[in-house]
């Protein structure tokens, strides 16, 4: 089968189109021939190097973190998924490989593809879907009732947390450029910031939670908006000790997030903030929720119109990277 390969790390990295074995199965794995790939930052992450610390992986390895496909093989203990069925997953970080014919997959880290999405738009959901599950439910704890605010919510991280914040029952406000404020209001925000003509940071105050995706940049301008008690989530900051912590990291991870994350850390412990950051896992009882949010609200991510192929990746990584695309990049099968 033909793979997208990374060789090794580096900063100007290129990935191969190799001819590989079509994966193997355990008894707790489906065999997936895969439809379409997401085409996400992560995959720059990683290429480059910048994540070897969370996980670090053999060469060559196939890239590739997201898909949707039809199973075509199930191991001897899944009893939940069949021959047939169409799936959707954000592949365990330990054993990713999306670029590529077949998949083998944890049956633990698949959905069903929900009902109102094909295998294109399908392909966009579950990394992002995830990441916003995962952190309004686990990082942030939010409540009924209380205000998150995403700077930079109007991509395709906010088309999935605007309206899983909203079933969750919070008050969503976010700040993003001025073509997606009406699709972003449609989905279910509640107040809607034109980053050019408005600064949040002087409208805003006592927010319960901010979920950053802009990066440290943006930090103390997220952090003056935060109420005694609250969280700021990043998606891009960086990870620090409680990171390491909560994943049981060695000693030695845990100093060294430690002495990474600490310059945060010490400006929102001054304002009475805790600091959290995410990287984002599988899961497929939390793909059961999600489908059911995505078809109950009828959310449908944008996806970018331009037509890829697993030859062309390497053009799809560069329009993720330094181009403008208009919805998530995907390639095709």
């Amino acid at each position: 089968m033909k793979a997208a390969q990374l060789k090794k790390y580096a900063k100007d990295y290129q990935l191969d189109i190799n001819d590989i074995p079509t994966p193997e199965i355990s008894k707790d794995e489906v065999l997936v021939k895969v439809k379409v790939a997401a085409v996400n930052p992560l995959e720059n992450l990683i290429g480059t190097g910048s994540v070897k610390l969370i996980q670090d992986y053999a060469f060559p390895l196939t890239m590739g973190n997201e898909l949707t496909g039809v199973i075509e093989k199930v191991g001897q203990n899944v009893e939940t998924f069949s021959v047939g069925n169409a799936i959707y997953t954000r592949l365990p970080l330990k054993k990713i490989g999306a670029f590529a014919e077949y998949v083998a997959v944890d049956a633990n880290a698949i959905g069903l593809l929900p009902t109102n999405l094909d295998f294109v738009t399908g392909a966009a959901a579950p990394l992002t879907g995830l990441t916003a599950y995962q952190g309004l439910h686990e990082e942030l704890e939010a409540k009924p009732g209380q205000t998150v605010f995403i700077p930079g919510g109007s991509g395709s991280f906010g088309q999935m947390a605007v309206p899983i914040a909203k079933d969750m029952g919070l008050t969503v406000i976010v700040s993003g450029n001025a073509e997606a404020k009406e699709r972003t209001l449609a989905s279910g925000a509640d107040q809607y910031f034109d980053y050019q003509t408005e600064n949040y940071w002087e409208r805003l105050k006592d927010v319960d939670y901010v979920i950053d995706t802009l990066g440290p940049d943006e930090f103390d301008h997220e952090l003056s908006i935060i109420k005694p008690g609250g969280r700021l989530l990043s998606l891009r900051t960086g990870p620090n000790k409680r990171f390491a912590v909560d994943r049981n990291f060695p000693w030695m991870k845990q100093k060294l997030f430690g002495v990474a994350g600490a310059k945060f850390d010490k400006k929102a412990a001054e304002k009475d903030v805790e600091y959290h950051f995410i990287f984002v896992r599988s899961s497929g009882s939390q793909l059961k929720d999600l489908t059911k949010i995505i078809e109950e609200n009828n959310i449908v991510p944008a996806v970018d119109p331009t037509e890829f192929h697993i030859e062309d990746i390497n053009d799809a990584l560069k329009l993720v990277t330094s181009g403008r695309p208009k919805g998530k990049v995907v390639i095709m099968f």
